[in-house]
């Protein structure tokens, strides 16, 4: 096992993980900008080192900084988190040539999976459908034309190398896929270095449903069931929850037992996600797989009893799974809501800023994740989540229940937060039923800005 961990991430997700190691008796050290010099997982961590400026280019992905951090401070391992640097095949290599082990899977996997026309082609391998679309990129106008022609409209450009709805767009007509094509690829050139973008048929209306799985370096794959999230706003998640409403236990064990067919093809190992659009009559078509830990895992947690953090350690470590499929119980209902520091009356626009009041909500059944504090100050550099509330139940109803209850507890003063918003949600008769879709927001949102 790890004696020391550097953590190359920041937030809620770095606090995570420092208490992960801390109950695993590995040290930490955490990295920090010039200014999350404050942020809660610089006093957690045993170790702090500061990398760089505010800006994230000079910092949390400066892979010089962070690998001179871990190499001054003797660390044998770097937890990536999520975002950032996490799926970056290149940091993971530089990890490897430099003898420090990248929690995560191998930069080939990350590669594979990163690329999402060749992830496509995997998983198509293994069994797994796919959505009706382009065999890999789109090269022009002519191309993509004669594409909508054989699957029809609507389509839906993506960035091969895309994630976050950028270098994303949809098309119901000619004239609309022309422009779109272009400004779908000047987008994703801008955003991740490629423009090379693939076309696929626009599922209306579906579930975004994904699959938890668990595989070490000695063969052993294992699912930790499925996760709704099709509650998102432009493409961002919202509200997460386990196990879904759409979903019985016939169709849970066919969907992971795919996902492990699909894991061993490519000898991964780590912790990893699985995403698939479920269509109105229940059909799956896998959408693209995150090589990292996810923001909504804690529900997963919840309805397991297992700690994703920790078995990412161990396997990292190459221990062997201890747990086998058969072992594994889904127990209840756990339901997760994203809090971040955005006004929603006023556009969710970003509201940064001290904080001079917090209180989060207690009881039974409820988690937090977070790391903020009274007196902490949010910085405008990053990404706006804030603290992340989880709420379990012995069933939807009760999990739900109990959510609201702990949404009307939560007071986080003078900022603006999306609390209000993430109760509407979770009231509303549609929504309490199960009867959501990924464009359910849409009715929230009727004064927003449509996107570009």
């Amino acid at each position: 096992m790890f004696s020391k961990v550097l953590i190359a991430n920041r937030g809620e997700i770095a606090v995570r993980i420092i208490r992960a190691c801390r109950e695993m008796n590995i040290k930490t050290v955490a990295v920090y900008s010039q200014a999350d010099k404050e942020s809660m997982h610089v006093h957690l961590a045993d170790e702090a080192i500061c990398i760089g400026g505010a800006l994230s280019a000079e910092s949390y992905l400066n892979i010089s900084a962070l690998i001179s951090a871990a190499e001054v401070t003797d660390c044998d391992a770097i937890h990536p988190g999520y975002g950032f640097l996490s799926e970056n095949a290149h940091f993971a290599e530089v990890c490897e040539s430099c003898g420090i082990t990248f929690i995560g899977p191998s930069p080939e996997n990350i590669r594979l999976m990163g690329d999402k026309v060749k992830a496509k082609e995997t998983m198509k391998k293994a069994g797994i459908p796919l959505v009706p679309g382009s065999d890999g990129g789109v090269k022009d106008k002519e191309d993509a034309l004669k594409l909508a022609k054989e699957i029809g409209y609507p389509l839906i450009i993506k960035a091969r190398s895309g994630g976050g709805g950028r270098g994303m767009r949809i098309c119901h007509s000619d004239v609309r896929l022309v422009g779109a094509l272009m400004t779908a690829q000047t987008e994703a050139k801008a955003a991740f270095g490629d423009s090379e973008v693939y076309i696929e048929r626009f599922v209306q209306n579906p579930r975004h449903i994904e699959v938890q799985i668990v595989a070490d370096k000695h063969g052993n794959v294992i699912y930790l069931g499925e996760r709704d999230c099709s509650i998102q706003r432009r493409h961002q998640k919202v509200v997460e929850e386990t196990p879904s409403p759409a979903i019985d236990a016939k169709t849970r064990k066919k969907l992971g037992e795919l996902c492990v067919k699909g894991v061993k093809g490519i000898n991964y190992c780590s912790v990893g996600t699985i995403e698939f659009l479920m269509d109105d009559k229940k059909r799956f078509y896998f959408m693209e797989m995150n090589t990292r830990i996810q923001v909504e895992h804690p529900v997963t947690e919840e309805v397991t009893g297992l700690d994703l953090i920790k078995l990412q350690i161990q396997v990292a470590a190459g221990e062997r799974l201890k747990i086998k499929q058969e072992d594994i119980e889904f127990k209840g209902h756990s339901i997760e809501c994203r809090i971040n520091a955005e006004d929603p009356d006023n556009g969710f626009m970003p509201s940064p800023g001290r904080i001079d009041f917090c209180y989060f909500p207690g009881g039974k059944d409820i988690r937090i994740d977070s790391h903020i504090y009274a007196g902490y100050s949010i910085p405008p550099y990053y990404d706006s989540m804030i603290a992340k509330i989880i709420a379990n139940g012995r069933n939807r109803e009760e999990a739900l229940n109990k959510m609201e209850r702990a949404l009307d507890e939560l007071w986080i003063e003078p900022i603006k937060t999306t609390k209000s918003f993430c109760k509407d949600v979770i009231c509303d008769p549609d929504f309490r039923r199960g009867n959501f879709h990924t464009g359910f927001l849409d009715k929230f949102l009727a004064d927003e800005e449509p996107e570009s």
